[in-house]
């Protein structure tokens, strides 16, 4: 019974890694827009970087991620960053980018 119950607590585990790796945001053509005209008005700095930036990829610990504006109605909680002129939304505890708006 102890073997089957710590069989079932590893894969409840194992379960909920993959949701929280599959997780992904959606964002609206007309949110894309409104994102992109918020980061041009703001006049928000660029960030340089020789690394490739991609979905899934970590964002390195020297790049200053910004809070996401609650008016652009996606991603709450998550952090940006402004980079080759797309945004690059990032998950916060593990810096992993989510999505990049071109």
């Amino acid at each position: 019974m102890r073997r089957v119950l710590m069989i079932s607590a590893a894969a409840v585990s194992l379960l909920a890694a993959g949701q929280a790796i599959a997780q992904t945001v959606i964002v609206e053509p007309e949110q894309r827009t409104k994102i992109r005209e918020y980061v041009v008005k703001q006049r928000v700095n660029p960030v340089i970087m020789r690394e490739r930036v991609i979905v899934g990829s970590t964002v390195p610990a020297d790049v200053e991620l910004r809070t996401v504006p609650t008016e652009w109605g996606v991603a709450p909680g998550h952090r940006y960053f402004y980079w080759d002129d797309r945004v690059v939304l990032v998950e916060p505890s593990g810096r992993r980018v989510i999505e990049i708006i071109e």
